[in-house]
């Protein structure tokens, strides 16, 4: 039986760990928890429990194995290797607990696959973590320290005298805690094991992101994330495709076809003998809540807010998802957010996918995509070369660069380097499509002296100066394109990513989706558009605008279009929310479908809409259908 002491010792240390943490995000967020009832709330440590039993039965596997079946002349070696093992994961986990505070406070979730994810951009995120978490990182490094220490010194600990039982003991005990770690990890009687969608026991997104482990979920998501195949999907529910595919036609109002689904040729509204230049200037993180007309502060933004008077403002539009791949893929290509990874990542998609170069090359357009950071990251380089683009400028391009960040250059490095590049196409008779980055609106914040009125009260590397900031080069860039003979051939598009934090209560924070989208050209009267939209509804309008017939298989309209429908497809982490009007349906992965009312910016419970409900499912199945068929490209 000391085998199985020691094993529950080892259980018991994960547990309480897992505990502490939880209960440290119970005590933080005990506000956000107002809607329930005190003993319901509870529930986040009772689900808490099964996936941090579940955690920690994939850790015992090791242990197990080793410590019934290695020979007695091995058990002071084999103890040492178990206790090492243990120590490690116990860092590991203190480590992730300590991280999990910090991310909650930025993405309002527990880790997930950006916590990975960012593991591949060392550079970036040790400045960041240095610049903007040092006190957090010292705390965590201390009690990193306390607990190797206090582990080696005192541990409880006495695998030695387990492995020193007779082997014939040990053997036979293999079978039953095999069953039981085997029990611990499935942790279900059902079909399937449980999974992270076990912790989603509320309608309060909050309480259910205290129910999670922060291990568990990494693992878990990088593992759903990194499969390209109908497993991920299948997850969502079942619906056969050729009723997914006439579901998607009905609710977007584009005809399926029959070579490329969704590929039409939109006659242009705004015909024009000699077709215009097209800007995309994608701002990272700027959400609603800061731009005037869009219902925020108008003191963040006086630049957008003045441009809003020369042009097409967007004041009801919500963005694909809540990373910056998504809404380049919405704003580059048209395309609709698709579970687990982004096409920009994806291995499919990296070459032959429809961008807007692609659909304007054969017209002579020349193309390029602008960016102040590395293009390594998030694969921006790869995606934008081998789909159609034919120059990538990044921070190595920049000669002399005014201000340097964490990310890259400045926004206003950014803004005058197209500007010069803009100029030159001009000057070679060249018609020209570009997509601007920016970097500045992302923390740590990083903001050059002397360029904006630092706004008092606030933290002068804090997230309203960094929006004060991207808004001065916004101005900054239209001052400069002014001034040029090609302006007056350009349509402009300023357009944000996503918000800069998603965060509520509400299984998806549909309110947090609420993005600014301007778009600027010459003849077009100042008009605001209040219907709802989507990135790729920005993008077929600015196309519509170059006054050209295109054909393309953008997954949105032009809003001069009478078929343009009032709906947007969004994604929170692994949930799906597709509003249609002030109706949501959502859908996880392993749950029932649900469906809100969306009302005073936030969702209410309301009676099951099948049909929405199938429709958003349809929405998930398609993506991921044209995806690994290819069927998202330029009709040749």
């Amino acid at each position: 039986m000391l085998v199985f002491k020691e094993l529950f010792k080892i259980y018991l240390l994960f547990i309480f760990l897992f505990f502490l943490g939880r209960l440290g995000l119970y005590i933080s967020y005990m506000d956000r928890l107002s809607d329930m009832t005190f003993a319901y709330s509870l529930l986040s440590f009772v689900y808490g429990l099964k996936l941090d039993t579940m955690t920690t039965s994939y850790i015992l596997i090791l242990p197990a194995l080793f410590l019934t079946i290695t020979p007695q002349i091995f058990a002071k070696i084999t103890s040492k290797i178990i206790s090492g093992y243990i120590l490690v994961y116990l860092l590991i986990a203190l480590y992730v607990e300590n991280a999990t505070f910090p991310f909650v406070a930025q993405y309002d979730v527990r880790p997930n696959y950006l916590f990975v994810e960012y593991l591949k951009y060392p550079k970036e995120v040790t400045s960041m973590i240095l610049k903007q978490y040092p006190l957090q990182l010292l705390a965590a490094l201390a009690m990193l320290a306390v607990m190797a220490w206090g582990f080696l010194r005192y541990s409880p600990l006495n695998l030695e005298s387990a492995i020193r039982t007779p082997l014939w003991r040990r053997m036979l005990l293999l079978l039953p805690i095999a069953a039981l770690l085997f029990i611990g990890i499935r942790s279900s009687y059902g079909h399937r094991p449980a999974n992270i969608s076990d912790a989603l026991y509320s309608t309060n997104r909050m309480a259910n992101e205290i129910a999670k482990n922060s291990l568990y979920s990494i693992g878990y998501a990088y593992y759903s994330y990194s499969r390209e195949n109908d497993n991920l999907v299948q997850s969502y529910g079942k619906i056969s495709l050729d009723d997914a595919y006439s579901r998607v036609s009905k609710r977007l109002n584009i005809p399926k076809g029959s070579d490329i689904p969704f590929s039409r040729m939109e006659p242009t509204h705004f015909p024009a003998p000699k077709p215009k230049n097209l800007v995309i200037f994608i701002q990272e993180s700027l959400g609603s809540q800061f731009v005037g007309f869009s219902g925020g502060d108008v003191s963040n933004t006086p630049y957008l807010e003045k441009l809003s008077h020369e042009g097409l403002a967007f004041t009801n539009l919500f963005s694909n998802g809540t990373r910056s791949i998504r809404g380049l893929s919405a704003l580059t290509s048209g395309w609709l957010p698709l579970a687990g990874e982004e096409v920009v990542k994806r291995n499919k998609s990296q070459s032959d996918f429809f961008t807007v170069a692609s659909l304007l090359k054969p017209l002579g357009y020349k193309s390029c995509f602008i960016y102040g950071g590395e293009g390594r990251f998030d694969n921006m380089r790869s995606w934008y070369m081998g789909n159609g683009f034919d120059e990538i400028i990044e921070q190595k391009d920049y000669a002399n660069p005014t201000f340097v960040s964490t990310w890259g250059v400045s926004d206003e490095d950014l803004v005058v380097k197209a500007n010069e590049k803009f100029k030159s196409y001009a000057q070679n008779g060249e018609k020209f499509v570009s997509v601007m980055f920016s970097s500045s609106n992302h923390s740590p914040f990083e903001l050059p002296e002397g360029k904006i009125d630092f706004i008092k009260d606030k933290p002068r590397k804090g997230v309203e100066n960094a929006v004060k900031y991207a808004d001065f080069a916004i101005g900054r860039f239209f001052e400069l394109a002014k001034k040029e003979p090609y302006y007056k051939d350009t349509v402009f598009v300023v357009v944000a990513d996503h918000n800069i934090r998603v965060y509520g209560d509400d299984l998806v924070p549909v309110n947090m989706f609420h993005i600014p989208a301007l778009i600027i050209t010459d003849g077009l009267k100042a008009k605001k558009y209040d219907r709802l939209s989507t990135q790729p509804d920005v993008l077929a309008t600015a196309l519509d605008l170059v006054g050209a017939n295109l054909t393309y298989p953008i997954l949105g309209h032009s809003i001069f279009s009478d078929t343009k429908s009032e709906m947007a497809l969004m994604m929170f982490n692994d949930t799906f929310a597709l509003r249609s009007h002030d109706k949501v349906a959502i859908i996880q992965p392993n749950k029932p479908a649900q469906t809100f009312t969306y009302v005073n910016e936030h969702l209410q419970t309301a009676p099951h809409d099948s049909e929405l409900e199938k429709d958003a499912l349809a929405f998930v199945k398609v993506t991921d259908d044209m995806y690994n068929k290819k069927l998202f490209r330029v009709k040749k």
